[in-house]
């Protein structure tokens, strides 16, 4: 990759892209659209940014009045950007669909929630121009959440950082990337999308902007429990092999346990007149090991499937539409 092809970061204003996925978010949208459209107004006034910077909406399959509210307001204002998916491909996918819709110099990815912050953009944009092509938002505090949200959330970064994957403690998907940054992020063809890992392989250098998370304002969490336990083992599965080298501890610790019961029956056997004929010394030890192996083959499992997924090599996303107002 050519470093000339990239403005040097402080010698020009820069072009800002907002990316910002969506899905049945008919409710917060109106309140989305004025808050990001108010934000890069005063950023542009303040000379952060420059007049041709743009707010990409993605539309993630909704089945609600989402697509129409985004193309409205695509086909009334320059500013914004309507992407619709041909269907529903996740969150993950539609983030990545709309990175690479963009072509402007800098590019921030911020949920349709408002959760994130938007007041925080401007200061990314200031530590992108101190030199930093990768800048993390990352939450100080959760107040807004619950304790079993909370307790959950952190518990997954301690236990992904144990494993040995590489991400940025209570940082989500809100983030600015510099163009070189994304560039390089296209760069990686994996199918199984976990975008809080595959930044921080890109590299280069990196800051971060902590801010407190808010309440959401109208609408529902797209993230329901279920959804929230897929989404961490695939980041597990995806960057860590932890999983697997658990199972030969795993096949140590039963074959320990299983030749000291086979020991203790032996003993009782041929030492003591206690022996009793009975089921539990046969049953007890094949239903032990046979549980281990059916555990070690449903990781090895997941992870084949993984090798199945990338392996066909199916495209992330397929655009159907695109809606905009020409200047």
């Amino acid at each position: 990759m050519d470093l000339q092809e990239y403005p040097p970061m402080t010698d020009h204003i820069p072009s800002l892209a907002v990316v910002i996925p969506c899905y049945n978010e008919e409710e917060m949208l109106p309140k989305t659209l004025a808050t990001m459209l108010t934000l890069r107004e005063q950023m542009i006034a303040r000379g952060k940014i420059s007049p041709d910077s743009k707010i990409y909406l993605v539309d993630d399959g909704s089945k609600d009045k989402t697509w129409d509210i985004l193309s409205d307001a695509a086909n009334s204002n320059t500013a914004i950007v309507g992407v619709k998916l041909s269907r529903n491909k996740g969150h993950q996918n539609a983030l990545y669909a709309g990175l690479c819709v963009t072509t402007e110099d800098i590019t921030v990815s911020i949920d349709a929630d408002l959760q994130d912050d938007p007041q925080n953009i401007e200061a990314m944009v200031d530590e992108y121009l101190k030199g930093h092509d990768v800048v993390y938002g990352v939450r100080s505090a959760r107040d807004t959440d619950t304790f079993f949200k909370r307790f959950t959330a952190e518990g997954y970064y301690h236990l992904m950082k144990k494993m040995g994957v590489d991400l940025v403690f209570n940082h989500a998907d809100f983030r600015l990337m510099s163009r070189r940054a994304l560039e390089a992020l296209k760069e990686y063809g994996e199918s199984n999308l976990f975008l809080r890992g595959v930044v921080r392989e890109v590299g280069f250098p990196s800051s971060v902007v902590e801010y407190e998370r808010q309440a959401r304002e109208a609408g529902e969490s797209k993230y329901p429990l279920k959804k929230m336990l897929s989404f961490a083992w695939k980041g597990i599965t995806a960057f860590s092999t932890a999983p697997l080298r658990m199972i030969t501890l795993l096949g140590l610790l039963s074959g320990f346990a299983s030749f000291t019961l086979i020991a203790w029956v032996l003993v009782i056997r041929f030492f003591t007149d206690n022996a009793t004929p009975g089921w539990a010394s046969v049953l007890l030890p094949l239903l032990f090991i046979g549980s281990v192996q059916l555990l070690c083959l449903g990781i090895i499992g997941e992870y084949l499937s993984k090798i199945y997924e990338e392996v066909k090599r199916r495209p992330k996303f397929h655009i159907s539409d695109i809606a905009r107002k020409d200047n």
